[in-house]
Formats: structure tokens, C-alpha cells, sequence
């Protein structure tokens, strides 16, 4: 398939005008005039190319919950997001016991095996359970406990090593020699957690170099006490994910938070069971969530994940003044690199997965194509 006349976000994230040549699953060229003799030709005059959007922090969507266990749900999660530009994800369980996180693992593990229709599986995301109590949000209180290498071992062999990031409290027992193995296997994630600066810092240099929804659920920034969103911006190291729906972080906030970080950020959306449905009573983590306008809450009005998707995202950040190339960056190639899949997702780059999203003048969702495919 050769795709023509579109204004291509290319690996430099650098609008220009180029055509994609894709061969196969994988991107085989981008460049000017590319030749058109025995391909067929997508005439894409008055489009914009980005990369799949890849979400790497995703509890559920479309009435299902990746921790549900079943590789239905994880199917149904993967044909909702695929319709929303999104081409890659990693399932996110919750903090809960050992038997149900390895039920959750092996259903992810098995839709990565044996692919069907919808956005591909990188690999899961834990978050928890080794958090603190004391900022454990939407986490069940009862499940939460100490740091635990040999039961992160017995999951990460368990499903193959598909684990792409854990989640940990830096501040809490036994810690650091947890973050100093589980560093060597997958990203290493600070989050709900009663840590200070000087907490957060020693837990990036034990290995932590990521920060899950920074803001939400850790100590906030001020002149004397910087907390661990302090200690994020003051760190090259780490890349941090932000919820960009309007309800967990205000847009002048995001606006000051994609100028300091840059490149180091990535939007997530923590998204769970009602995304895509309508208001009313759902459930993560084993407790009852209310959504009312769209707004998922505990019944202490504790939020509760979110009902967003990267999509509306994207358009919510352009709106609020963010440069849009660097919220395509953030959709894209950020994610994949903060999962370690950048070597085959995230961007339109000769060699890669050939994902792409064509968007119109007005960032409509025209069409969508995975693995060379062009879907529904």
C-alpha cells in the first residue's frame, strides 16, 4: 500500500509533505514521490499521518476490565480501542491478590499469542500492590502489601515475562532491593505513595524511571516541599504519564506540565469499565464506582480511573494550547518508550509496525491502519 498526499508526522516528529510506502505489515519507505507502479494507492490529500496511539495505563473499557481474568475482556477492551486510533496497549490490573493478577497476566499473554481483531497486546501493566496505604486512591485498602520480588517473580515467569511496568511506593518496606531487581525485567514505576523529594530522588536512583498518573495519588509541587512531582521535573531520568480528561489535572496545569517535561511525557488514560458507555454504577478493583457526567468516582468521591480515551485526549490537549506534534509524541512514541517497545511501535519510521492514523484538517478520525491494514 502506498499512501500519498498526506501531511506525514514523520520519526522526527516534524510535519511534512511524504508519502508512506508499506509493505507487508511494516513501514518499507517515507519519503518524496515514492513510485506507485503495482501498489495500491490510498490518496490521503487533506489528511494528516501520526503513528497508532499506544496507551500503556488502561484498566477497561466498553463494560470490560482487564482484570476480569478473561481474554474476552481483554478482546472486547482491544476492539473498542482500535475504533479510537489506538493500535497498542497494556492491559493495567489492579492492586488485588497474587492469583487473580496471574489470571489477568495469563489472559493477556494468550490474546498476545493468538491475535484477533483489535489493538495489539504489548504486554501488562501492574499497578500495585505494593503501594502505601495511605494514598492508595481507588486501590482496595485490604490487598495492599509490602514489596515482594519472589511473588513478582512468580508472576513475571508465570506469563512469560510480558510484564512492561510494575508500580511501587518508594518509601515503603523493602523497597529498594525490589526496585533494584524488577528494574532489570521491566519499568520500574513511582505511584501512590506518601514519598518526599528526597524519597522519590533515592528511588530513581535504585532504578524507578517512570511516574504513574503524576499528581494523582503522590505529594504535589510547592516552594518548600517539592514532592515527588518535584523531584520528576527536577530528573532527566524519569518520563511521567498525565490524565488528560479534565477532571484529574487542570488544563493550565497540563499546559505548564508538557512545557517543563517535554519529551519525557506521556498521556495515559487510566480509563475503566464505563469508557465508551453511559453514566451509571460499574466496578474496579472489586469496588463500586458511580459515573455521573462522565466523571468515575468512588462513593467518597475518590476518583476512580476515568471514562476518557487517548483519542479524545489528543483533542482535549489541542484545545487547551498544546502544541499538537508534541501531544502526537506523547501518544506515540513517548508510551512505546517507556514500555521498551519503541523499536517496533510509535512512530512512522522505516522498519516499524506500519500503524498509522489519519486524521483530518479538524483532527477527525478518518481512518485507521494496523499492520499494514486498513480497519472497519
Amino acid at each position: 500500500m502506498l499512501i500519498k498526499n498526506a501531511m506525514v508526522l514523520d520519526e522526527n516528529f516534524q510535519l511534512c509533505r511524504k508519502d508512506l510506502l508499506i509493505e507487508g505489515d511494516r513501514i518499507a519507505a517515507v519519503g518524496v514521490g515514492l513510485p506507485e507502479e503495482g501498489q495500491e494507492v490510498l490518496d490521503a490529500s487533506g489528511l494528516t499521518a501520526v503513528p497508532g496511539f499506544v496507551d500503556i495505563h488502561i484498566h477497561g473499557c466498553d463494560g470490560e476490565d482487564a482484570s476480569n481474568g478473561t481474554t474476552e475482556a481483554i478482546r472486547t477492551m482491544a476492539r473498542f480501542l482500535l475504533k479510537k486510533g489506538v493500535t497498542s496497549f497494556c492491559p493495567t490490573t489492579m492492586t488485588l491478590p497474587e492469583d487473580r493478577i496471574a489470571r489477568s497476566l495469563q489472559a493477556a499473554r494468550e490474546c498476545m499469542e493468538n491475535p484477533e481483531e483489535g489493538a495489539r497486546v504489548l504486554g501488562v501493566h501492574l499497578e500495585g500492590p505494593y503501594i502505601a496505604l495511605s494514598k492508595k486512591g481507588a486501590q482496595k485498602g485490604e490487598y495492599v502489601r509490602k514489596a515482594d520480588f519472589e511473588e513478582f517473580k512468580r508472576l513475571y515467569d508465570g506469563c512469560g515475562g510480558i510484564i512492561r511496568m510494575i508500580v511501587i511506593a518508594p518509601e515503603t518496606e523493602g523497597a529498594d532491593a525490589f526496585i533494584r531487581e524488577a528494574s532489570r525485567l521491566c519499568t520500574v514505576s513511582i505511584a501512590h505513595t506518601d514519598a518526599d523529594y528526597d524519597q522519590a530522588k533515592h528511588g530513581f536512583d535504585m532504578g524507578i524511571t517512570h511516574a504513574t498518573h503524576l499528581y494523582n495519588a503522590m505529594s504535589g509541587f510547592s516552594h518548600r516541599a517539592p514532592g515527588v512531582v518535584g523531584a520528576v521535573f527536577d530528573d532527566e531520568r524519569v518520563c511521567a504519564e498525565i490524565i488528560c480528561d479534565g477532571f484529574h489535572i487542570h488544563p493550565a496545569v497540563l499546559r505548564t506540565t508538557f512545557r517543563q517535561l517535554g519529551k519525557r511525557i506521556t498521556v495515559v488514560s487510566d480509563s475503566m469499565s464505563a469508557a465508551g458507555l453511559e453514566d451509571g454504577e460499574y466496578e474496579l478493583g472489586g469496588q463500586p464506582v458511580y459515573v455521573k457526567d462522565s466523571k468515575a468516582c468512588l462513593k467518597d468521591g475518590t476518583i476512580a480511573g476515568s471514562t476518557t480515551n487517548l483519542y479524545q485526549e489528543m483533542k482535549n490537549l489541542v484545545s487547551w494550547g498544546v502544541p499538537f506534534e508534541q501531544v502526537i509524541h506523547s501518544l506515540t512514541l513517548a508510551p512505546a518508550k517507556c514500555v521498551r517497545a519503541d523499536n517496533l511501535v510509535g512512530s512512522l519510521a522505516t522498519g516499524k509496525l506500519a500503524d498509522v492514523v489519519l486524521l483530518d484538517s479538524e483532527l477527525n478520525l478518518v481512518k485507521v491502519i494496523q499492520n499494514g491494514k486498513i480497519c472497519g
